[in-house]
């Protein structure tokens, strides 16, 4: 049987940078995480709607970044869990950020 060589799939509207949002991935040209996104669409907007809250996006760029968290689902699932407010009141409940 031949081998079938699938191409990486490229996501042009995503970037990561270590200095935006710790690392996690990004609409490009933006502080808008993938996580964001994504738990907009869990919510059941559309995109529209999500566009609606961030009109300076695009759909393409809506698109590719629900194409993103479909396909790193692990990825941002983590992302999602680990920036919840409990999880974030937990993580910094001795230092000088909590009240």
């Amino acid at each position: 049987m031949a081998r079938i060589d699938i191409p990486r799939i490229a996501y042009p509207h995503i970037d990561q940078n270590p200095d935006i949002l710790s690392g996690e991935p990004i609409i490009r040209g933006t502080r808008i995480g993938v996580r964001h996104i994504a738990e907009w669409d869990r919510r059941g907007y559309s995109v529209d709607e999500i566009i609606a809250q961030y009109p300076h996006l695009t759909h393409a760029q809506v698109q590719d970044a629900l194409s993103y968290a479909f396909d790193h689902k692990s990825e941002i699932d983590q992302l999602i869990q680990t920036n919840t407010e409990d999880a974030v009141r937990s993580k910094y409940q001795d230092s000088a950020w909590m009240p």
